[in-house]
């Protein structure tokens, strides 16, 4: 059987790899110059390969329909990229928060294994090549109710003919690795629903600009965030983990992960709107409030004739401490000796709850990846084909 894979990232890579595999003869067409660009960029070019979650906690952890993607990922697991891995020469490690990166902390090297593959199995990859048409026969099948079914792309040079065709373009996010929604495009010509496309695993805008800009650039490891619905009083999201202040807001491993729970929230954009959505982080979440007063009390003994603005230095970074303060309305001239129990209260009620209000989330170009797309309940959860066009087979990157 001749299969064309559409789309040269991972996915479509592991699609070509175990198509050719099972004895197809594959031809893999990416419009860029080159495989694997988003897959370079992706862990600050160091690669997240997957995640040594169990396959149950990857359905639990995905927003919206986890389920639908059941067969998927135990069709094809963590542990099955990470020996695919290994067979090609590269050992990967785990890190904080069951995160896997190859051992050479380098994402090119995932990328060869997957060229060196695609080499040994004689796949075809054709590179600055777009197809700009799935080309299809109507036909009549009563027993799986298709009406149509592929026989072919039309790139912008030729008609290449196939048996079965794999797409793998991905959605809208860094659009300058390729991703650029070609995809949604070719779908919506076989019939396909496409749902509204939005960023997901995306930084946040927060109402509170100014005090993110004065902390920009400052990364935080080991705290907690809460993001909640105010008007319902219920939590959309909770981690613990790395995060980052930036101009215009957070970011950060753990943002953009509740960033994916957000977007997929119900009347999101009304509730930016009406500043209701709130971001609480606790700096000190190893410390109860009376462990943290012990701990503030023991470093102001030390300190007791400095400034209040002069005492903070041993237990927050730098670019905190004028916000801390500020936040706390302690003089910030007040001797240490002179500052009151309820004063520190509220220090540290600051540094356990320091709430900040979400705006918006940042444009899709700086998503790594998108929410929404093709209607799932048009697409066979087992086998992810078509259920309007045969032979027409939905592509993701799972692992």
């Amino acid at each position: 059987m001749k299969v064309i894979v559409i789309g040269g990232g991972p996915a479509g890579m592991m699609s070509a790899i175990t198509s050719a595999e099972n004895g197809n003869k594959v031809i893999l067409i990416e419009k860029m110059p080159s495989l694997g660009r988003k897959l370079c960029i992706t862990g600050k070019g160091r690669c997240n390969i997957t995640s040594s979650l169990d396959m149950s906690e990857f359905i639990k952890n995905t927003p919206g329909n986890g389920m639908f993607l059941y067969s998927a990922f135990n069709n094809y697991t963590n542990q099955d990229i990470i020996s695919f891995l290994a067979t090609q020469g590269l050992k990967v490690k785990e890190e904080r928060g069951n995160r896997i990166f190859p051992i050479t902390d380098r994402a090119k090297d995932v990328l060869d294994c997957f060229i060196k593959k695609l080499n040994e199995l004689n796949v075809q990859i054709m590179l600055n090549t777009k197809v700009i048409e799935i080309l299809i026969e109507d036909f009549s099948n009563n027993e799986n109710n298709f009406n149509k079914i592929v026989k072919g792309v039309k790139t912008e040079k030729e008609i290449i003919k196939a048996d079965k065709i794999i797409l793998a373009t991905g959605g809208k996010s860094y659009p300058m690795t390729g991703s650029t929604g070609d995809g949604y495009i070719l779908v919506k010509k076989l019939g396909h629903t496409v749902t509204d496309i939005k960023p997901s695993l995306v930084p946040l805008e927060c109402f509170e600009k100014q005090e993110t800009k004065q902390m920009q650039g400052l990364s935080l490891k080991n705290v907690e965030i809460n993001i909640t619905d105010e008007a319902k009083g219920k939590t959309i999201y909770n981690d613990f983990g790395e995060m980052l202040f930036t101009h215009f807001g957070v970011s950060g491993p753990i943002i953009l992960s509740g960033s994916a729970h957000l977007v997929k929230y119900k009347n999101i954009d009304e509730l930016f709107k009406n500043r209701q959505i709130a971001l609480t982080i606790d700096f000190k979440p190893a410390l109860t409030e009376e462990k943290l007063d012990n701990r503030i009390l023991r470093d102001f003994d030390e300190l007791k004739n400095k400034q209040f603005k002069n005492s903070l230095d041993k237990l927050l970074p730098k670019k905190l401490i004028p916000i801390i303060i500020d936040r706390s309305h302690i003089n910030p001239d007040k001797k240490v000796n002179e500052i009151t129990k309820e004063e520190r209260k509220k220090l540290v009620k600051e540094l356990k709850n320091f709430k900040l209000y979400i705006k918006d989330f940042r444009s899709i170009e700086e998503a790594i990846i998108t929410s929404g797309g093709i209607n799932v309940k048009e697409i066979n959860p087992k086998t992810m084909e078509s259920k309007i066009c045969n032979r027409f087979i939905f592509c993701r990157r799972n692992y």
